[in-house]
């Protein structure tokens, strides 16, 4: 029989996963709940706090893969033993939290997005599908570049990056997205990410500058310009992109995705372009370029980057090979106009100086041997088989429920919800049937929330994408106007 908790549990109407999460951790580690106590059983427990079974299902599971309770046959869910080896979050007083700057005082570490117990089908977003990335091929020109690196190891690089890399990157941007630049122009970074905080860092005044963001967009952007002290102001989109006309003229920064607009898919129009480029002249404003997955393009010729079309210095263009390669290669890029070189060089140093010389060279003779090219063009076409195959099972099972969004390109497609279902609440139904979904609120933050789901290709194969939209037509079935 299950026994109930001895301690009560305050679980709010929103954000009930990870308030339930949160405090099963902290009674886990303060000793309420002990080393090889058995947890109620998830129906239990959601019948008596009054949620979903889901949601307590999900809360086990993140205990699960943190360590904090295992899963025994016959038994359900024990609490683990909380050894000294095992990191936890001690109880903080509020003398102790004003030692923090006040944005960090309420921080909390995200969980890794290996963190989660694995699914049959996983479409989250950001997933390349590594099973095809010739390793072999990597590991030795990794060799060869050791070989040729402990020969001289005894200095700190160039803050801007290796100079075979910045050569390599500036042919495969000029030649793939016709990017003008020159290794003069590069700035290699620790993955997209240090290359927002770096522009974060050199861009914003704090308490000052206003920094214009797509909505929905992208998350981490938003907070490395919070954290610099911007003010960041949501901007929405429609069918063609962000729509410049609501910028505030104020808006001395402007982030954009407009080869694949995250998380929505669609492309910005010619028009947009010019009228965003014209919005950064006249204003004397940045533009913050993200081109996070561009390479991978399923219909006609790319539109001509923003970087391409500028003529007045006012584009920095980011890259990654994340999406491209493998996302543990922490390895980026800036394109950077001439009179912010010094400044990027300068805040590099005071971050980490450079990134890793060993990743950078054997990167630099992956691209120069034609690597990166052919791995690109496989995975295009991988890709957009997986990708047909989706909108074609969605438009067979699911057709009266969803609506894709146009995109002709990267590693992930949205739709928009036709029935009143609250898609937060299918992304958590469909867990339960072994399939994990995004859901496009989550990247949302304005006023007006969109109610659709976000698909990732990179780890589902085309040959069960059918089933995918079968089993989210059955979930959806439920909700069915009447």
């Amino acid at each position: 029989m299950d026994q109930p908790l001895a301690f009560p549990l305050d679980i709010p109407v929103r954000g009930r996963l990870q308030a339930l999460h949160a405090q099963l951790r902290a009674a886990i580690l303060d000793g309420r709940l002990r080393a090889g106590q058995t947890l109620p059983s998830t129906r239990a427990l959601a019948t008596s706090l009054g949620v979903s079974r889901n949601t307590v299902v999900a809360a086990y599971d993140l205990l699960l893969s943190e360590g904090y309770v295992v899963s025994r046959q016959g038994a359900g869910y024990v609490v683990a033993h909380v050894g000294s080896g095992q990191a936890s979050t001690p109880r903080v007083t509020g003398a102790a939290e004003m030692r923090l700057q006040p944005r960090w005082r309420d921080a909390r570490m995200s969980t890794p997005m290996n963190a989660l117990p694995p699914t049959r089908y996983d479409l989250r977003v950001g997933l390349p599908d590594i099973s095809r990335f010739p390793f072999e091929a990597w590991r030795k020109l990794s060799a060869r570049a050791l070989r040729a690196l402990s020969r001289d190891m005894s200095a700190y690089d160039a803050a801007e990056g290796r100079l075979a890399l910045r050569e390599a990157i500036a042919g495969h941007v000029s030649f793939t997205r016709a990017v003008s630049c020159s290794a003069a122009d590069i700035m290699v970074t620790g993955g997209a990410q240090q290359a927002f905080d770096l522009l974060a860092r050199i861009l914003v005044t704090p308490g000052q500058t206003i920094v214009a963001v797509e909505d929905p967009g992208y998350p981490p952007l938003r907070a490395a310009f919070e954290a610099a002290g911007a003010r960041v102001v949501p901007v929405p989109i429609d069918e063609e992109g962000l729509i410049v006309e609501r910028i505030p003229p104020e808006a001395r920064v402007v982030y954009v995705t407009p080869s694949h607009q995250f998380p929505a898919g669609m492309a910005m129009t010619p028009a947009r372009r010019a009228a965003l480029l014209d919005f950064a002249r006249r204003q004397g404003a940045v533009i913050v370029e993200d081109d996070y997955d561009g390479e991978f393009r399923y219909g006609e010729r790319p539109l001509d980057a923003l970087q391409t079309l500028d003529r007045e210095g006012t584009v920095f263009y980011v890259g990654t090979f994340s999406k491209s390669l493998f996302p543990s290669l922490r390895l980026g890029y800036v394109v950077a106009p001439a009179w912010a070189m010094a400044a990027l060089g300068s805040v590099r140093q005071l971050a980490d100086r450079h990134s890793d010389l060993l990743a950078q060279d054997t990167l630099a003779l992956f691209i120069a041997e034609g690597h990166l090219a052919r791995h690109v063009r496989k995975m295009r076409r991988i890709y957009a088989e997986r990708r047909d195959a989706l909108l074609e099972g969605l438009a067979r099972h699911a057709v009266e429920a969803l609506r894709p969004l146009a995109s002709d390109a990267g590693l992930h497609i949205a739709a928009e919800l036709v029935w009143p279902v609250d898609a937060s609440q299918l992304v958590r139904d469909a867990v339960a049937k072994d399939v994990r979904i995004e859901a496009l609120s989550e990247y949302a933050v304005g006023q007006t929330t969109p109610n659709g789901l976000v698909f990732g290709l990179g780890s589902v194969p085309a040959t069960r994408m059918d089933e995918v939209a079968r089993l989210l037509a059955d979930l959806l079935e439920a909700y069915r106007p009447r």
